[in-house]
Parts: structure tokens; sequence; C-alpha cells
């Protein structure tokens, strides 16, 4: 198989279940374009919340993590949506924010990630339509949902991605591409993960409504695995880390006092399913028909575009999690 990784590399992904990497992107090249569409999200939303009364200041003079903070605080609201290269996969409407820009794009066609998946997925590699931007406000200076008593972003609990898709991609072999975009530590809410649990399927996960998970994402309750065996992943910028569909894995909490901000991205083998048919994925890479690859940053950022138009005011889509029921003994 072609690809970047040696043959240890890749008997390790196949026994641990992930790859870490110290240095898999160029800081500069690669994510301080990322940083800089940010900080234009972020200036443009503040002016908009500034005009409309939302907020008492721009923040202009704060650096990006510290107006976020700011704005959140003030407003109480999560803006994550702004900046996510993605749609919800339901109750879209015509106004539903997304970014879709093209150093966003870029790094999605990072050709060294594109070689590491050419050694373990192989060379025909399908974008999944689900990215995510998390941008990890510190704890202490986050406000509490009004409703639920809870901050509006915490620590990410145990999970495995495929466990939040449709059944039909549980034989996928569908890899996830984690990457900060300043250091990630053990302080600020680094990801953890526990090696080898790819191997054991697919663990129940408590939807939302349940004892173990009155509110939020669905995690998998401690008391049925090893907790104590989940390993920090602490990186530096520039680092990535590479896993299974069935890793069990989260972040900590943010403690510090500056913002932790990351992008994971999927990918699948062309053909393949990605769980999401109505959201637009495209072709990274094909060797045997490089014609199909999309290189137009504005191409893909119309495909959101044409798709939020499509979608919008639809409610005809699955719910997100209906796999996992909130009557199982171990989430009560």
């Amino acid at each position: 198989m072609a690809g970047s990784l040696t043959k240890d590399q890749n008997e390790q992904f196949v026994e641990e279940g992930y790859l870490f990497f110290d240095s898999l992107l160029d800081p500069e090249r690669d994510l301080d374009p990322i940083i800089e569409e940010f900080e234009a999200i972020l200036e443009r939303l503040a002016t908009e919340l500034y005009e409309g009364g939302k907020i008492t200041s721009r923040h202009a003079d704060l650096p990006f993590g510290e107006r976020l903070a700011k704005i959140v605080q003030e407003t109480v609201e999560n803006y994550t949506r702004y900046f996510n290269p993605s749609l919800p996969p339901r109750n879209i409407t015509r106004d539903t924010p997304f970014w879709a820009g093209p150093a966003v794009f870029h790094a999605i066609r990072n050709e060294r990630i594109l070689d590491v998946l050419d050694s373990l997925i192989g060379g025909e590699i399908y974008v999944n339509p689900i990215q995510n931007v998390r941008l990890k406000i510190p704890e202490h200076l986050q406000p509490r949902n009004p409703k639920t008593g809870e901050i509006l972003e915490g620590a990410t609990p145990w999970h495995q991605d495929g466990a939040f898709f449709d059944p039909e991609v549980d034989n996928a072999d569908m890899i996830t591409v984690w990457f900060p975009l300043s250091d990630a530590t053990v302080k600020n809410g680094c990801l953890a993960v526990l090696p080898r649990s790819h191997r054991e399927g697919f663990a129940i996960h408590c939807p939302k409504g349940t004892k173990i998970n009155p509110a939020g994402l669905d995690r998998i309750p401690e008391h049925i695995f090893d907790v104590e065996s989940m390993v920090p992943m602490p990186m530096k910028r520039g680092g990535a880390l590479v896993f299974h569909r069935r890793l069990i894995h989260g972040s900590l909490p943010n403690t510090s006092n500056a913002l932790r901000w990351s992008l994971d991205l999927r990918y699948v083998p062309i053909g393949q399913p990605t769980g999401y048919p109505q959201l637009p994925g495209f072709v990274a890479r094909s060797r045997t028909n490089p014609e199909a690859e999309l290189h137009d940053a504005q191409k893909w950022h119309q495909m959101w575009v044409d798709c939020r138009e499509r979608l919008a005011d639809k409610n005809a889509v699955p719910p997100l999690h209906a796999r996992w029921s909130a009557d199982n003994p171990v989430c009560n």
C-alpha cells in the first residue's frame, strides 16, 4: 500500500487504534491561515452583536481567546457553529451559520494528512462531511447555561466517534484526524485515549436524559470500562492524532487561562457510507481517477451553501443519536 507510514506505524495503528505525530503539519503554512480566517469571523460576529445591542463592547483590543470568552460571558451563548466547516445534520435554516473557508479547505486536503490516510485506507480518499472546530474556553471563564446549570462547553465526555453515526457506518473504514491550533496540554484540555479499545466494538453510549447523562453529549459511562487507563495526548502546535472510529477518547477539562482550539476531520474510502448522505463530502484523493478530486475551495463553499438552501426548514432527517436508548440499565 502507498502512503507515508512505515510498517511499524501501520502495525501500531492496527494494534493500538491511533497514531501520534509530533509535527505532521506546518504551523505557519497550515495553521496560521486558519487562525486568520477565525479572527476575521470573530471580528464580524463581534461587530454584529455590538450593533445589535447584545454586547457592550466589540472587545477589539483582546486576543482571540480572551475576546471570545468576553462575548460568551456577556451573551451566555456558544458560537462554535459560526466557525464550523459543516452544517448540523438537522434543524437547518437559511440562516444557519457555518464556515467553509479556503484555509480550512486546504487543511482538509493537506497532502501530509492524505499521505497518512493513503497508508491506512488506500489511495481512494473521501472527505466525510462531519468536520468540527472545538473552541474550549477555560472553564472558570465560562458562564453557566441558565436552563441546565452546566458550563456551555466543558470536557468532551468519553465516546467513540463511530457511535455518533448511523449503524451503516459501523463497518466503514472511517478515520479521524485531530490537531490543535495552539499547543494542547493536560491543563488546557488535550485529548486522552484508551489504547486498544477499538478492538472491542462499540460500547454503550448514554444519551441525554439519563441518570448518567442528565444533559449533554452521548457518553460512555465510566463504570463499564477502564477509565484509569486513559492516556493523555498533549501535543505541540503542528502535531496531530489519527485514530480509529471505535477508539474510546475524550478531552480533559480546560483548567488553564487560555483557549484550547482544534479541528477534527474525518475521512472514509471512496464508496463507503459517510452516515450523513444529506451533507456534502468530496473526493480528496483518487489514484484511479484523479479528475474526480476537488481542488477548488470556492466550489466546496458553494456545496455547503447549496446544501443549506436544499435542507432549510426541513426536519425529515433522522435524529442524530437515535441508535442509543435512554432505557438501557447501565445509563440509569
